[in-house]
């Protein structure tokens, strides 16, 4: 494994979503906090969607951002203009690689897909762009086609070869012979975008990185069509803390920005979501509370601290005497292992009747009231 590119696409397949609407701040204030956590790259948009979408473009051109800039377009040469127009030096092109889409959605062949990428790449060397080269449903294409789109896209100057599973039908093991492949018989550089479908996208994108792969699209929170693409704070926790791999993100940064996200997008946090769910550093069994107050590594994965987050020790129906000890005494309460045992079998039956954890005055209440 190599270094990894991390193009985010919450502006673009993010604001796909259904019912997703961002304003202009929202999309300028979102560009700007990816950049803070050191995102490399961002998808901006559509330029060819019309006036509104350009002149967003050219004000997140006009941030002076680190991240670099691309825009989104059709494999036509149309879209490149106003992509141009809008301040664009990198695009993203897109044409469908799998028989259903090719025959179905454009009403052509496979050559005639091969002959336009041809065309529209040759426009774009004209214009000193940088390209990526997307396959849209290449997951669901035969392979020696997409490896043929891929050589057919470096012949003509494509900077690397977006793999696509737009219906998230891989699985990681399929994913990862699939990129080899297409690495070790294109010679091209290969980014992987993903959908959530089967809940897989994370998984078949790092898949896609142990494979070769040297960029991952992500979007904040997991947004995009249907179930969502790639979350981008479980791949950069997963990167640094599953492939142990050397990356400089500031994750501290990372959860205010998916709170920013879900807000401007209409969508709520689960407590339970990985990395940046609030019961992930939230604990309650008896075991569980006993083991991370003795060492939070016996049941924390990474500390809390990366993402700014705080640890809890909850008490209720699974609580063992440690973790109600510990509560009792963050409230400035002393209390010993004796003492508690007689109040243990209250909490568990009060927390089971209101199905949920106890607060931290219903707990001082049992205790007093036990004296």
């Amino acid at each position: 494994m190599g270094p990894v590119t991390i193009d985010d696409t919450t502006l673009r397949d993010g604001a796909q979503t259904p019912g997703v609407a961002f304003s202009l701040a929202d999309k300028l204030e979102i560009a700007r906090r990816l950049d803070a956590i050191g995102v490399e790259e961002i998808e901006a948009g559509i330029p060819v969607m019309g006036d509104d979408e350009q002149e967003a473009f050219r004000a997140l051109t006009d941030l002076g951002l680190k991240a670099r800039l691309l825009a989104w377009n059709r494999a036509v040469i149309s879209d490149i203009r106003a992509s141009l127009d809008a301040g664009a030096t990198s695009v993203e092109i897109s044409l469908p690689l799998s028989e259903i889409q090719i025959s179905s959605k454009l009403g052509k062949t496979p050559p005639w897909v091969i002959d336009q990428l041809r065309r529209v790449l040759d426009f774009c060397a004209t214009k000193n762009l940088y390209v990526s080269v997307g396959g849209e449903d290449a997951s669901r294409a035969p392979l020696d086609f997409v490896i043929a789109y891929a050589k057919a896209a470096k012949e003509h100057g494509a900077a690397r070869f977006r793999y696509c599973d737009t219906v998230g039908i891989l699985d990681p093991f399929s994913t990862y012979d699939a990129v080899k492949s297409l690495i070790a018989e294109s010679g091209l550089a290969v980014e992987i975008h993903t959908h959530n479908d089967f809940g897989l996208a994370g998984a078949n994108a790092l898949a896609a990185v142990k494979a070769g792969a040297t960029h991952i699209n992500t979007t904040v929170i997991g947004l995009g069509e249907r179930a969502g693409n790639a979350p981008l704070e479980e791949i950069i926790m997963a990167l640094r803390y599953v492939y142990q791999q050397p990356v400089t993100y500031n994750t501290a940064d990372l959860r205010s920005l998916a709170q920013y996200v879900a807000a401007a997008s209409g969508r709520t946090i689960e407590p339970y979501r990985p990395v940046i769910g609030e019961l992930m550093f939230t604990h309650e069994s008896g075991i569980h509370a006993d083991g991370v107050l003795k060492n939070p590594a016996n049941y924390e994965p990474f500390p809390p601290e990366v993402l700014g987050m705080q640890r809890h020790i909850v008490v209720g129906s699974h609580s063992g005497t440690q973790g109600v000890i510990h509560r009792l005494h963050q409230r400035g309460v002393v209390a010993d292992r004796h003492s508690v045992n007689g109040i243990m079998p209250q909490i568990r039956r009060l927390a089971n009747e209101r199905k949920r954890a106890l607060s931290d005055d219903e707990l001082c209440e049992l205790y007093e009231a036990s004296l």
